[in-house]
């Protein structure tokens, strides 16, 4: 049995299962905090949305990415990943105060695309400086 566990690629698997579901899980809880319904707009052709998203998407996999590398069993990898995912919302949230001229939703949902470019960069940069703290 043990020999199942160490195989690479039933390890790819879960690996890939894990991080597949945690998207899921993680992009509903930003659909939860952002005003807007994400795939609704992107339904709808919003390129701010779809870059903002997409950043987010990235964000998390990337996190993941780092999570995979540095650590040997996927109960370790779920929960830095997910300690990730809590900096990553925390920086958005950080994003939204430090803007206060205008509203970081408001604008994505109105398909700014500076902002949604932006957001989409914050995202990906974050997830690079988080995933290098991972242990």
């Amino acid at each position: 049995m043990v020999s199942w566990l160490t195989n690479p690629y039933i390890e790819t698997v879960a690996n890939y299962s894990v991080v597949v579901l945690s998207l899921v899980v993680f992009l509903a809880v930003f659909e939860v905090v952002t005003k807007y319904k994400n795939w609704e707009e992107i339904s709808k052709g919003n390129l701010s949305v779809a870059m903002a998203t997409g950043g987010k998407i990235f964000g998390i996999a990337n996190i993941f990415r780092y999570s995979i590398e540095h650590n040997d069993t996927i109960i370790d990898m779920m929960a830095w990943g997910a300690y990730g995912f809590l900096l990553m919302l925390i920086g958005y949230f950080i994003f939204e105060f430090l803007t206060p001229r205008f509203r970081i939703d408001e604008e994505i949902q109105k398909d700014n695309r500076a902002v949604g470019l932006i957001s989409m960069i914050i995202s990906v940069g974050l997830s690079f400086v988080i995933g290098s703290g991972i242990g």
